[in-house]
């Protein structure tokens, strides 16, 4: 059989093949040779900390109902533990060299880009910052994975996951807090059209099925809206909701016979 050389045959060819396995033979047993429990563990509590000290700041954003919480805080930590724990690593590894540190930073520069790129500004509501403080710590995981740390990867993974799902329920119960506060981000109004010989009986359906979706109103105005209806707007406590589920709910309000319009708005009052 002859030797395989990728200038002339293509790696997909049988002579190829023996050449390739070995490679990844190579691989394989260089990522094992290179697991240091004591690195691993020093690497878990820096993860450990990460996670527990952006919690903390994360707290006090949610609870502020901002924009980055308690999620978006706790994902930046881990993922910017995980990428100096990694570049570490890999300098001990490689004698002093800094030239394969350097191409972590590449990486690290280059994910900021293309966080931006998914944050969206959405009728006064930011989406998808949380997605993209995860693609930072994905890209830690991928960078551990790509230097051959492979239980330092596994670990950044369980933590990024734990981040999105284990905090979820905290979240949700702190977005529904209402929040004794004058300089929250976001402020949600819902708005309804109805006739005026009406009204209490609008009132009393748009109370009511606040009241069951779980948004409590901090305040109610009424005005006049041409010569035979009113606009009636009511002012949500929850300063963090979730756009789909309000879109639910106006379709649900829709359904009284006496009310013409309804919709919802978001706006800024940093």
């Amino acid at each position: 059989m002859q030797p395989c050389d990728s200038s002339a045959v293509p790696i997909g060819t049988p002579s190829c093949i023996p050449k390739a396995i070995s490679y990844q033979k190579e691989y394989a047993m260089r990522m094992w040779q290179q697991i240091d429990m004591i690195s691993l563990l020093d690497t878990l509590a820096s993860l450990l900390l990460a996670f527990v000290l952006g919690s903390l700041v994360g707290l006090e954003r949610q609870y502020r109902q901002r924009t980055a919480g308690l999620r978006t805080n706790v994902l930046v930590a881990v993922g910017a533990a995980l990428f100096v724990s990694l570049a570490q690593r890999i300098y001990d590894l490689h004698g002093g060299n800094y030239n394969v540190v350097h191409v972590v930073a590449y990486i690290v520069s280059g994910i900021g880009f293309l966080g931006a790129g998914v944050i969206m500004r959405e009728s006064g509501n930011i989406r998808g910052i949380n997605t993209a403080a995860t693609l930072w710590g994905v890209a830690a995981v991928g960078a551990a994975s790509g230097a051959g740390l492979a239980m330092e990867a596994v670990l950044g993974a369980l933590f990024v996951l734990a981040a999105n799902t284990l905090l979820r329920p905290l979240v949700n119960q702190i977005n529904r807090r209402p929040v004794d506060n004058t300089d929250t981000e976001v402020t949600y109004r819902v708005t309804a059209l109805a006739q005026r010989e009406y009204q209490k009986e609008v009132l009393h359906w748009l109370e009511e099925m606040m009241e069951q979706a779980n948004y409590p109103l901090s305040e109610l105005d009424i005005a006049p809206f041409g010569e035979r209806d009113l606009e009636i707007s009511a002012v949500l406590l929850a300063t963090s909701i979730d756009g789909d589920e309000l879109d639910a709910l106006m379709v649900k309000l829709a359904i009284h016979p006496h009310i013409k319009q309804v919709f919802w708005r978001a706006s800024t009052t940093d």
